[in-house]
């Protein structure tokens, strides 16, 4: 991939061409097995591809009142909102813009869940359950883990009788997320347990929300067995509408994070090559899942040839790839692009400004070959963060 001479460095680029082969993958999924897909803003939230979204997926998942009023100005179909905590101040603005507004727990469901019916958009009141099941291997990631904070057990809700004169009466919907970059396998182990666990439940419901981590747009994804899973899951439950939200199948294979290399020296076995992007600001998924990215041009190490490993721009100790060095076949050198593939999805949405390093531009590489330059940041944007 060639990246003009005059793009700014850093800077995320977007592929649209390929931002549409993952929609039209969704498009298919959509009406093959009867379940509305709508977008995670948590995994993907640029402002120039959520016109784009708009046109396959009819609406976006948030989780504060920003990602609501994002999604209101430029996705502009149905909200679907949850939030860990909902508060005083954010609530009643997050409910009239919402479709769906789910509850993490009885208590915030009990204190808010009665207002909805003020409201003249007449939100539909959810439930986040936790199936006390997910495949997830890494704790940060995984929400099920013993004590999580979300969610609410089978046995927390065992108790209570879904009767007119109970509060619990008014829960219209089930959210489930306990997925992660996962297969189609991993959803039919959720569904299982959900009907294990909550299959009393499911008969006086409208809508099953099963969050996302369904990798759906990766190379090998079992689409057939996907299709298959919720089509049957609705021949048993035809009460129940379906719905997945997914981040990262969205921005899977997008794009870039392009950077320029600044210095290169030796340290102990391996050849530091200092970039002018940083791990720790602009990809902080890969210190903490932790994963190594894809490098254009680049391989994993190989023994008994040159080592490179990669540093970033902060003053963070940790702020280098340490999952793995890698091996170019030509050493770089000060000016050569260092550009990391697949950058786009829960990248710019966990950005910060720490260290005031520069935050990457962003832009969309358009169909026709041209890279239109969308945002780019400076002084002004830093000194407002704080």
């Amino acid at each position: 991939m060639v990246f003009p001479d005059d793009m700014p460095s850093p800077c995320y680029v977007l592929e649209e061409a390929a931002l549409r082969r993952n929609l039209a993958v969704l498009a298919r999924v959509q009406e093959e097995a009867g379940a509305k897909i709508i977008l995670a803003l948590k995994g993907v939230a640029m402002v120039g591809a959520l016109p784009i979204v708009a046109e396959a997926l009819p609406g976006c998942a948030a989780s504060s009142l920003n990602e609501v009023l994002l999604a209101e100005e430029f996705h502009k179909g149905e909200i679907h909102a949850y939030c860990p905590v909902y508060t005083e101040q954010d609530f009643s603005e997050i409910a009239t813009r919402s479709a769906h507004v789910t509850f993490n727990s009885l208590t915030q469901f009990a204190a808010f869940a009665p207002r909805l019916s003020g409201f003249s958009n007449r939100p539909s009141p959810g439930l986040r359950i936790n199936p006390e099941y997910s495949p997830v291997k890494t704790p940060l990631y995984n929400p099920c883990v013993p004590g999580s904070r979300f969610g609410v057990r089978a046995v927390d809700l065992s108790s209570l009788r879904a009767e007119r004169s109970n509060p619990v009466h008014a829960i219209e919907g089930f959210h489930c997320h306990n997925l992660c970059e996962c297969g189609a396998d991993d959803l039919g182990k959720t569904l299982a347990q959900i009907e294990k666990l909550f299959g009393a439940w499911l008969p006086k419901l409208k809508w099953l929300n099963l969050g996302g981590g369904h990798l759906i747009t990766r190379d090998g994804y079992d689409i057939a067995l996907l299709v298959r899973l919720l089509r049957d899951f609705r021949k048993r439950h035809p009460n129940l509408d379906i719905i997945l939200e997914p981040g990262s199948a969205v921005g899977w294979k997008t794009g870039w994070l392009v950077s320029t290399v600044q210095d290169v020296f030796p340290s102990g076995d391996v050849t530091m090559v200092m970039v002018d992007m940083s791990f720790a600001c602009h990809a902080p998924d890969c210190l903490e899942m932790p994963y190594k990215p894809a490098i254009l041009g680049a391989t994993d190490a190989v023994a008994g040839k040159p080592v490179y490993r990669i540093g970033g721009c902060s003053c963070l100790a940790g702020d280098f790839m340490g999952q793995g060095d890698y091996h170019f076949a030509t050493p770089p050198k000060v000016g050569d692009k260092i550009v990391f593939d697949d950058m786009i999805h829960y990248t710019m949405v966990k950005t910060t400004l720490f260290n005031g390093v520069r935050h990457p531009s962003i832009g969309i590489l358009r169909p026709d070959g041209a890279v239109e330059l969308l945002s780019s940041f400076g002084y002004l944007d830093y000194r407002r963060r704080l």
